[in-house]
């Protein structure tokens, strides 16, 4: 079958190149692409947010399925545009993907449905937002823009000074446009993060492996947020108990939760966690791949990734075997445009991908790129996911650096610290006894299934 692709970053650039390795795939097409999503298929100059093109590609091309990459294409509503000229889409509907597209949707679905987040207040009024944070005595809090800011409207606030500060940005200076009319105020939460990933088809669930995202700009978790400056998988600190503590507290009810509000969500559901003494709470929800944690992930997935998301577009991920995956960890490390997360430039010539390429068990995902004259050169701010296989986190980590080293172009840089916390994470875990998941590891059978879960909590009334 022909393939679509809607999307033009690391993540999708990732999904093609897995997406390739499957027999049931005969044609990649990728809209709007990147110059390494052309290595992998046929580039499409289609925007991911045009609908009307993009239902009339597919339709043309006879596309067999469509998998949607980016948080706006879905927000848009590809997704419904595609399945409504016969498309099979892997992605959730406009309605199902405002889990993501308003961070007030999805806090106040988590609140009345008790799923674990923080304590949080919505405010539309600038000047509320700011007589609430002035009388409040608790100054370590989260301010977050309601929409989507391409991972960048939420900001970490050590004090009161740098709260009041987040709301004027958002709110009063409009730094990320109308996703801020509103904003979110929330309790900030310690401990460690993690995403958990999981196919959904509205009903079954088949969990990915763990990742662990790196949202800060600068070693040490320190500098603004930004799209993601590098991701692990597995993260040691998902023990398999407190896995499937996910499963049963966050992920079922929100599956259920959705289908409920008759938004049946299919697709990626992406949750952020931040792992607390009190146990996992959501940080976020996400209606997609997370860029970069599908990088390492499916990097380790061996099972045919086409077959796997053609059984969730069409309701039938029942019927699909556990996934196998790959044993040895994964790294990927982030090369960013010198200026990132705020203004950088673009057009500068990439030098050392043919010497990375070369390396063993290392793949250069391509973000933020283009071909130019025969050139590849700089076309965003987060560019390459030098993303690596090793025997062991640091072994990772190591491959994944060396790859990052062969590769140069003018005011490049990235963290040096990606996956360290892994490797912090799995001493405890052998100090404690305690052993990570194994991927392939037999799974004990569960009282019911993850789907027959959900329709019974359908049922309550």
């Amino acid at each position: 079958m022909k393939v679509l692709v809607v999307g033009q970053g690391g993540r999708e650039h990732a999904l093609c190149w897995k997406l390739k390795q499957s027999p049931l795939v005969s044609q990649i097409f990728c809209a709007p692409g990147n110059a390494g999503t052309a290595m992998e298929g046929t580039n499409v100059d289609i925007k991911a947010t045009d609908t009307v093109r993009l239902a009339k590609f597919a339709q043309t091309e006879k596309i067999g399925l469509a998998i949607i990459g980016p948080e706006a294409a879905l927000v848009a509503g590809v997704t419904d545009a595609l399945e409504a000229v016969g498309v099979p889409v892997f992605g959730p509907s406009k309605a199902a993907s405002e889990l993501e597209g308003s961070k007030v949707f999805m806090k106040e679905l988590m609140r009345q449905h008790a799923i674990p987040s923080a304590d949080f207040t919505v405010f539309e009024n600038f000047e509320a937002a700011m007589a609430y944070v002035e009388d409040r005595e608790q100054v370590r809090l989260v301010v977050k823009a309601d929409g989507l800011c391409a991972g960048k409207g939420v900001v970490v606030c050590d004090n009161k000074d740098q709260a009041l500060e987040a709301i004027r940005r958002i709110m009063r200076l409009r730094e990320f446009g109308d996703a801020g009319k509103r904003v979110i105020i929330e309790e900030r939460l310690d401990g460690q993060e993690a995403s958990i990933l999981a196919f959904v088809d509205g009903n079954t669930i088949i969990p990915l492996e763990t990742a662990q995202d790196h949202k800060a700009a600068r070693d040490g978790d320190r500098g603004p947020n930004t799209g993601g400056m590098g991701a692990y998988s597995p993260a040691p600190l998902i023990t398999r108990e407190l896995l499937d503590q996910i499963v049963a507290q966050i992920l079922i009810p929100t599956v259920h939760a959705m289908k409920r509000s008759k938004r049946p969500f299919r697709g990626v559901l992406y949750a952020g966690l931040m792992i607390t003494t009190q146990g996992p709470k959501v940080l976020e929800f996400n209606a997609r791949f997370g860029d970069p944690e599908a990088q390492p992930i499916l990097m380790r997935l061996k099972s045919d990734l086409a077959a796997v998301l053609l059984a969730a577009a069409t309701g039938k991920l029942e019927s699909v075997d556990d996934l196998e995956w790959d044993p040895r960890p994964a790294v990927c490390v982030v090369m960013a445009a010198e200026g990132y997360p705020g203004e950088y430039p673009k057009g500068h010539e990439i030098r050392g991908l043919e010497e990375a390429a070369k390396l063993p068990d290392v793949k250069v995902f391509h973000a933020g790129t283009e071909t130019r004259a025969g050139k590849t050169v700089t076309n965003g701010g987060r560019v390459l996911g030098v993303t690596a296989l090793g025997d062991s986190i640091a072994n990772a980590k190591y491959k994944a650096y060396q790859g990052v080293k062969c590769i140069r172009w003018e005011g490049s840089w990235c963290r040096k610290d990606i996956s360290d916390k892994a490797r912090e994470e799995a001493v405890k875990l052998q100090q404690t006894g305690q052993k990570p998941q194994d991927p392939n590891a037999e799974p004990a059978p569960p009282d019911v299934s993850l789907k027959e879960r959900i329709d019974r909590l359908d049922d309550r009334k």
